[in-house]
């Protein structure tokens, strides 16, 4: 399943990714830092949900209260959310 995220509080400003079960791939950013946003694909592909999460979840970018690795984790976890509702449809 394709999701796609609207990040709140980094220079990225959506989130894109596919989910099967609770395996994620193709993981891509719009805007922000560029060879970050390449890097962090490549090192959470195929990863579990709560592998991603516990790796990214509650990284901050200087003074911000988030980071896009932790917008991502959080991502994650709405696909996985959105893809039990929907198959419970």
């Amino acid at each position: 399943m394709e999701y796609i995220y609207k990040t709140k509080g980094t220079c990225s400003t959506q989130i894109k990714l596919d989910i099967e079960d609770d395996v994620v791939t193709n993981v891509s950013f719009t805007g922000g830092c560029n060879g970050n946003l390449k890097a962090i694909p490549a090192l959470v592909n195929g990863l579990t949900v709560d592998e991603i999460e516990k790796k990214l979840s509650g990284i901050t970018c200087g003074f911000k209260q988030t980071s896009c690795g932790d917008q991502l984790a959080k991502a994650c976890r709405a696909a996985y959310e959105a893809q039990k509702s929907a198959a419970a449809d």
